[in-house]
């Protein structure tokens, strides 16, 4: 797992890389048995003209490729929130797969049923 926290037009701060990595983990602990190569990457972009934080996250396995993003004046909650939308968007995808493994090969099944 290839995880990678970048941050534009602002100093790195090991205080939020600390944090990310923290949060990130229930990323990482749904993804554990994803086949490789897994992609996990932030981006923390300040706001110049207003007091908004930008926080991306980018997720990029054989099966997911998602990104979110959340703007705000708190980066900690922009980052919260940018690490829920991802959990349930995965959450959303891993059910879609599931089905899609169900409905193969059940079609002959009902044709014969009629």
């Amino acid at each position: 797992m290839q995880k990678k926290i970048t941050f534009r037009d602002m100093p790195h701060s090991t205080v939020a890389e600390n944090y990310a990595n923290e949060q990130v983990a229930r990323i990482e602990e749904f993804l554990k048995h994803e086949r490789t190569p897994i992609y996990i990457d932030f981006i923390f972009t300040p706001g110049h003209t207003h007091a908004h934080n930008r926080v991306e996250l980018l997720v990029k396995t054989p099966h997911y490729d998602l990104v979110t993003h959340y703007e705000g004046p708190d980066f900690y909650d922009a980052l919260d929130r940018v690490i829920d939308t991802m959990y349930r968007l995965l959450l959303e995808e891993k059910d879609k797969h599931v089905e899609d493994r169900k409905m193969v090969g059940r079609h002959e099944e009902f044709k014969k049923q009629r």
